[in-house]
C-alpha cells in the first residue's frame, strides 16, 4: 500500500493539465482516503490473524505447562500407594542379650520384655508367609542362631493387616549362612499378617526402578529410591563363601536395612538387601549396595522351614 500512496501522489503532482490549487486539494483527499483504507486493512489483517489465536486461550481449561505437573503429581502417587502397600509387610528386628539375674533360678523364663535386655544390633525382614514365617539375613540375627547360653532373643515389631503394630519374639526356624539367609516365626494368632508379594529376579533389568524398605540405624520404615545398578555380582557370605548372582543397586542401604526388601515398581519383592561398600571409616554408603536375589531366596527358603538347614546341608 506504500507503493500505491506513492504512485498515486507522484502521478497527481505531475499532471500539467489541472491547477494548483486543485491538484494538492485532490491529492490530499486521495492520500486520506487511501491511508484511511490502509488502516483498515491491517485491522482487518490483525483481526484475522489475532482470531485464530485468540480462540485458543481460555483461562479456564488446563494449560500445557500444567501436563508435566499432572505427571509428576501421579509418580509422586504411585509411589506412595506402592508404600503404603508393601510396608506391613516389612518387620524391625531387633537382637537382645537379656542379662540373667545371678539369684535367678535356671528354671526362670527370660522374655524380650526385660528392662535390663541390651540391644546389640537391629536390622530389617519380611512376613512371608500367613502362619508367621519371617525372612531376613543370617548375619543379623546370628547371635540368636549360635547362642548357647540362652541369653540370646530376637524382639520383632509388626504390623499387622489392619496397621496395628506390636511385638513378637522370633524364634529362629533355620539359617543358611552360605546364602547369609535365615527364617524366624512369631506367634501371629490373633493377628491378620500380611505377607509380601514375591516377584522373580531372573528377567531384572539394568535401569529399572527400585525400592529398598527397612530400618536403617533403626529408623522404622523408612523407604529409598533407585535403580538396578548391575546384575551378576559376588559378594562374601558371614562364613567367607561367595554368593554369586547378586543384585547391585544404588537404592541406600545402611545399618538395620540388611533383611528388608528390595521390590520393583509393582511392589514386588525381587531381593533381601544385605551389603553395602562403605567409605572408609565412615560407615556412610557408598551407593554400591547389594540384595540377593529372590529367586535365590524362594530355592532355599521353603527348606528353611520345613527342615531348619539348607538343601545341600541334608546330603
Amino acid at each position: 500500500m506504500v507503493v500505491v500512496v506513492a504512485a498515486a501522489s507522484s502521478h497527481t503532482l505531475t499532471t500539467p493539465s489541472s491547477p494548483p490549487s486543485t491538484n494538492i486539494c485532490c491529492s490530499n483527499s486521495i492520500i486520506k482516503t487511501l491511508a484511511l483504507t490502509r488502516r483498515r486493512a491491517l485491522v482487518f489483517s490483525s483481526a484475522v490473524i489475532l482470531s485464530p489465536l485468540l480462540s485458543f486461550y481460555k483461562p479456564n481449561s488446563t494449560s500445557a505447562i500444567a501436563l508435566p505437573e499432572d505427571e509428576l503429581q501421579q509418580e509422586e502417587d504411585r509411589l506412595v500407594h506402592l508404600f503404603q502397600e508393601t510396608s506391613p509387610s516389612v518387620v524391625s528386628i531387633q537382637d537382645l542379650e537379656l542379662a540373667k539375674n545371678p539369684k535367678s533360678t535356671s528354671n526362670e523364663v527370660l522374655t524380650i520384655d526385660d528392662e535390663n535386655a541390651k540391644v546389640e544390633g537391629k536390622g530389617s525382614g519380611f512376613i512371608w508367609d500367613k502362619f508367621g514365617h519371617i525372612v531376613t539375613n543370617y548375619h543379623v540375627v546370628a547371635k540368636l542362631a549360635t547362642d548357647k547360653s540362652g541369653s540370646q532373643r530376637c524382639k520383632i515389631l509388626l504390623v499387622d493387616a489392619k496397621g496395628n503394630s506390636f511385638f513378637k519374639e522370633g524364634k529362629i526356624v533355620g539359617y543358611d549362612p552360605d546364602y547369609d539367609l535365615a527364617v524366624l516365626k512369631v506367634d501371629a494368632e490373633g493377628y491378620e499378617l500380611k505377607p509380601i508379594v514375591l516377584g522373580t529376579s531372573h528377567d531384572l533389568r539394568v535401569g529399572q526402578s527400585c525400592f529398598a524398605i527397612g530400618n536403617p540405624y533403626g529408623f522404622e520404615d523408612t523407604l529409598t529410591t533407585g535403580v538396578v545398578s548391575g546384575l551378576g555380582r559376588e559378594i562374601p557370605s558371614p562364613n567367607g563363601r561367595a554368593i554369586r548372582g547378586a543384585i547391585q543397586t544404588d537404592a541406600a542401604i545402611n545399618a538395620g536395612n540388611s533383611g528388608g526388601p528390595l521390590i520393583n515398581s509393582y511392589g514386588h519383592v525381587i531381593g533381601v538387601n544385605t551389603a553395602t561398600f562403605t567409605r572408609k571409616g565412615t560407615g556412610v554408603s557408598s551407593g554400591v549396595n547389594f540384595a540377593i536375589p529372590i529367586d535365590t531366596v524362594v530355592k532355599n527358603v521353603p527348606y528353611l522351614i520345613v527342615y531348619g538347614t539348607p538343601y545341600s546341608d541334608r546330603y
